[in-house]
């Protein structure tokens, strides 16, 4: 008995550091371990120990547990980069962002996500899209998309048409249009088919284009506000399926 007394009191700090190496993988895990969580900026570890990376976790929207993968908040940061940053990811938790294709990939191959798309105009209106199913291929398959169990929160399906798309950048054209890249037709950065129905990382502009001269390449989302408007917000996010 003496034996396994001591044998508990050397193993214990190594079973208490097992335990605290645990780390979440997404908002979910955080909001799991805490449910008194607020939204906010923390580090999550797509990849484990090595593969830390700070977002926002939306701890309130629809019972919570969102990782934001995508925001566009302000027009703080600019959204037409190129291919290596879009794979890394780029901009500040706290504010505007993209997550990293990598990072999508790395979360979404090992579990079954849902999307929630949050957007509001300049006139105070928020509307959602949600979608059962939300999944990013590796690299070596384009990122491909794939998107569906559409849910209308009022903004309309815009995403749909995109599903089963590679993804689109100024320097690396994977789109299906045959007319130029919809990266730089559009200003933005996709999964764009011929060409878009929503270009969330396009120009930050300010809501609608009076003189209608630069056609789709603000922050749409075309089923809601149509291609001549660009939005105040739109904040993409995704979750573990409850």
């Amino acid at each position: 008995m003496k034996l396994v007394s001591v044998l508990f009191l050397l193993l214990a700090p190594l079973l208490t550091s097992c335990k605290e190496l645990v780390l979440p993988v997404d908002c979910s895990d955080i909001q799991h371990q805490d449910k008194n969580r607020e939204t906010g900026v923390y580090t999550i570890y797509p990849l484990g120990e090595k593969s830390d990376v700070q977002v926002c976790c939306d701890m309130e929207s629809n019972g919570g547990g969102w990782t934001v993968f995508q925001k566009r908040v302000d027009g703080s940061v600019n959204f037409y980069r190129p291919w290596d940053q879009y794979k890394m990811g780029f901009g500040n938790a706290a504010g505007e962002y993209w997550l990293g294709l990598d990072n999508l990939h790395y979360l979404t191959d090992k579990q079954h996500y849902e999307l929630m798309v949050y957007m509001e105009d300049f006139e105070g209106k928020n509307v959602t899209a949600s979608y059962s199913s939300f999944s990013v291929a590796a690299e070596c398959d384009g990122y491909t998309l794939r998107v569906s169990g559409f849910t209308d929160g009022g903004a309309g399906d815009a995403l749909t048409r995109h599903n089963g798309m590679k993804f689109t950048t100024f320097d690396k054209d994977q789109d299906t249009h045959s007319g130029g890249n919809c990266a730089i037709l559009y200003l933005g950065a996709f999964w764009y088919a011929n060409c878009h129905h929503t270009n969330p990382n396009g120009v930050y502009r300010w809501g609608a284009d009076a003189t209608k001269t630069h056609y789709a390449v603000g922050v749409v989302w075309s089923q809601w506000k149509g291609y001549h408007y660009s939005l105040k917000t739109i904040i993409m996010m995704i979750r573990p399926v409850q």
